[in-house]
């Protein structure tokens, strides 16, 4: 079952009105946000979603055992994770979340579903933001799904570890671009995590992850996208590995990437938390110790 990378409120609506909404199509809530932006994504959901919407909490449905924020869970933990919230393998995902960006954790998700072999997923073109914006209905009534059965089975080139990072600084046979904002990649500017440092990967690019939508939260079209890949000095015919400050993220970038033809772009997991955590002196550039 092909299915759009994008899909409208209008759509979604539409699904919503005629109750398509169930075993074949679901719809979940992505939101996520970091401890600065003073927002509790499951409160805000309890209070208002989409019509027929679960919940998918990001840092739940990961290896809690790592020191790491939501670094990935297992095959088996995912599918377990998906199917109680009524995912089975035939079923087309919808993601979306609440921020004012229009996507911020939604494409994490998107990654994720594609990354453990689920490729009928699909992202809510502007979000919960443009959803509103359009008129449709909201509800804070929540019902628990059926429990489905969900196959999980990871495409592991598509995740990319530290000693990956490590050995591409010499080896260059993939692209890293890093979507944090150019303040933050460039050291100017304060990380959100207590004790990690801004800055960057040596030799990476770095093109911020809300760039890649317009003042409305829309995803910008192809021929934009290409543009902005190519003015980054992005090689879209090349490998290419998305990196941000944990993870969540750097999926703008490999959902980007797809929508210009490129898909199976990477992604650097434990991204800028583990590389300053790990990564010696010398493999940490910032501009901080130049002001």
């Amino acid at each position: 079952m092909a299915v759009q990378t994008l899909v409208s409120a209008k759509w979604l609506a539409d699904m919503v009105k005629r109750s398509l909404v169930g075993p074949r199509l679901r719809i979940l809530d992505t939101s996520w946000y970091l401890p600065m932006m003073n927002r509790d994504s499951k409160k805000e959901f309890a209070r208002s979603h989409i019509p027929g919407a679960s919940f998918f909490d990001i840092d739940e449905c990961s290896d809690r055992t790592s020191k790491f924020d939501h670094m990935l869970s297992s095959e088996e933990f995912f599918a377990d994770y998906v199917g109680n919230l009524g995912v089975g393998d035939d079923t087309h995902v919808v993601v979306y979340d609440a921020s004012d960006y229009g996507a911020f954790s939604c494409t994490r998700v998107w990654w994720m579903f594609r990354l453990f072999g689920h490729p009928q997923v699909s992202v809510l073109n502007g979000g919960f933001r443009n959803w509103v914006r359009e008129g449709h209905p909201v509800t804070g009534t929540y019902s628990k799904p059926e429990k489905a059965n969900f196959t999980a089975t990871m495409n592991r080139s598509w995740v990319k570890s530290f000693e990956d990072i490590t050995d591409n600084i010499s080896t260059q046979s993939f692209q890293v671009v890093d979507v944090r904002p150019f303040a933050r990649f460039r050291g100017r500017e304060p990380e959100p995590r207590e004790g990690v440092k801004p800055g960057h990967i040596p030799g990476s690019k770095c093109m911020p992850f809300f760039k890649f939508v317009d003042e409305d939260g829309m995803m910008l079209s192809t021929e934009e996208l290409k543009k902005f890949f190519e003015k980054s000095q992005v090689d879209l015919s090349k490998p290419i590995c998305g990196t941000c400050g944990s993870g969540v993220t750097a999926c703008h970038m490999v959902l980007a990437a797809h929508l210009c033809g490129a898909p199976g772009a990477s992604v650097y997991d434990g991204s800028w938390y583990e590389w300053f955590t790990k990564a010696p002196p010398e493999h940490i550039v910032s501009e901080a110790s130049k002001l």
